[in-house]
């Protein structure tokens, strides 16, 4: 399916979204990001994709609308369903369901590709996808350990992850914001937030071959359109405010952490914080 095709779904495929009914212009730019991104993929109709990290399914609907009737895509999320707000996983995999695009998807929440329990055959998968979701990650070994268990079950990867280089000045709220709750992560406080490790891509790029991946191209991602910066900055300031958090964390990361949060409020703006530029990375 070319960009065009894809895009002129993106309307559908955003309202057939439950959190549309809360938020439908966020909703419209996610999945337009989305459809945008898996258009200058190689994904043919009646391929079969591995989809990990799959959340609220922003991705996984439009992956689905690739594949056409023929495809299949099997979405994977270690959360459980009753994840997620202002919709959980659950609500959200629901209205996919009951949708056109219900038949083509096979949600699998509360799924550690880890666990020795989960397995599929050699070469299952056309397509492993990981999109916005490696940050989720408990540490680099982890995320290490799952490119090289998948590694046999698809002949490509598909990578999109956020770009620590800010290539702008208002950048940095997001570049920060996302700094912080690394460290405190990092630090051994441990939570549920969005950013756990992040990593850049040469770090990625430096990974890959040791879990049996070839980089083979990728390139910037436009994300002029994504809100992810009010929503990374909101967060770390949510966070430095939590004493149950910072308590467990040694004194000098504390004050280095609440430190950086007093200037992550001086340079943030109240919205519209521009949200740094993201890659995508291509393997086989």
């Amino acid at each position: 399916m070319n960009h065009s095709d894809l895009r002129a779904q993106v309307t559908s495929l955003a309202a057939g979204m439950a959190a549309a009914d809360h938020s439908p212009d966020v909703q419209l730019s996610q999945t337009r990001h989305r459809a945008a991104l898996v258009a200058s993929w190689r994904i043919a109709p009646g391929s079969t994709v591995l989809e990990l990290g799959c959340g609220q399914g922003d991705m996984t609907a439009v992956l689905a609308e690739a594949v056409g009737p023929e495809g299949r895509v099997v979405a994977v999320d270690v959360a459980e369903t009753s994840y997620g707000a202002p919709v959980t996983l659950a609500e959200s995999a629901a209205r996919l369901a009951v949708g056109p695009l219900g038949p083509r998807i096979d949600f699998r929440f509360g799924t550690d590709v880890l666990d020795p329990s989960v397995d599929f055959p050699e070469g299952a998968f056309d397509h492993v996808v990981l999109a916005h979701c490696s940050w989720y990650f408990a540490s680099l070994g982890q995320l290490r350990d799952t490119l090289a268990r998948i590694r046999p079950w698809a002949r490509r990867l598909w990578f999109t992850e956020w770009d620590l280089t800010p290539t702008s000045g208002d950048q940095l709220a997001h570049l920060l914001a996302v700094l912080i709750q690394g460290q405190v992560e990092a630090a051994g406080s441990r939570g549920q937030g969005n950013v756990r490790t992040p990593i850049s891509r040469e770090t990625l790029l430096r990974l890959l071959p040791c879990t049996g991946w070839t980089a083979d191209g990728g390139g910037p991602v436009d994300t002029e359109e994504l809100q992810d910066g009010d929503w990374e900055v909101a967060a770390c300031l949510e966070l430095a405010g939590r004493q149950d958090r910072l308590a467990v964390l040694p004194d000098p990361v504390r004050q280095l952490v609440l430190s950086q949060a007093d200037v992550l409020r001086a340079v943030a703006k109240p919205h519209g914080n521009r949200a740094l530029a993201a890659y995508s990375v291509t393997a086989h």
